[in-house]
């Protein structure tokens, strides 16, 4: 056996590379959080710059917003679970539970682009005002990881049905878990910072 691998670990850091890249992808997130960080502090500093056209109050959905809310963060706890089944190294529960996380995320999106069009039916626009431009690119860039982590996860489903649970595919799907998990708190600082804010403004 490599000198490389512990088994005394869970399958996604028994080898050096796995804990490289693993470490990689924290540093990855870090730079994620720089990017949300610097367009929430945009937003806090156009969020009244109405321009004449609509506010807060006028276009947000509240009721609509909580649904999507309830799919994200039932999405986190499921891919929760899926790592749970991962190290049970039960790889018909990982991919279920993969599936339905993703699942969740495209009922979410579906959920966002029906907002956006409600915003846009409403005269709400990205030209319409600096509150509406920072609040779209906000929201947009979200959706925009959002969609790119459902289709990395598809494909990981993918490599987990062809090569079965190793540590290369533990690795991948711990990675797209944490990917998962930061979309998720990053949703919650957009929903009270965002939502909640702007209907008590």
């Amino acid at each position: 056996m490599s000198a490389n691998v512990n088994t005394t670990q869970p399958l996604e850091y028994q080898t050096a590379q796995n804990r490289m890249n693993v470490l990689g992808f924290w540093i990855f997130l870090g730079a994620e959080i720089v990017l949300f960080s610097t367009l929430f502090g945009v937003y806090g500093v156009l969020y009244e710059r109405y321009a004449g056209g609509p506010t807060h109050q006028d276009i947000i959905m509240i009721k609509e917003v909580m649904i999507q809310t309830l799919l994200l963060l039932t999405s986190s706890f499921t891919c929760g679970l899926a790592i749970f089944e991962m190290r049970r190294n039960h790889l018909k529960g990982l991919i279920g539970w993969l599936a339905v996380t993703f699942l969740l995320g495209i009922g979410f999106l579906y959920m966002e682009v029906n907002e956006f069009i409600h915003y846009v039916h409403l005269g709400a626009t990205m030209q319409t005002s600096a509150f509406l431009s920072s609040f779209f690119v906000l929201l947009g860039t979200h959706g925009a990881h959002v969609t790119l982590g459902i289709g990395w996860g598809i494909m990981i489903i993918i490599q987990l049905l062809q090569r079965g649970l190793t540590p290369v595919t533990a690795r991948k799907t711990f990675i797209i878990g944490l990917y998962w998990h930061f979309l998720d708190v990053v949703w919650i600082f957009i929903f009270t910072f965002v939502y909640l804010k702007g209907m008590v403004a």
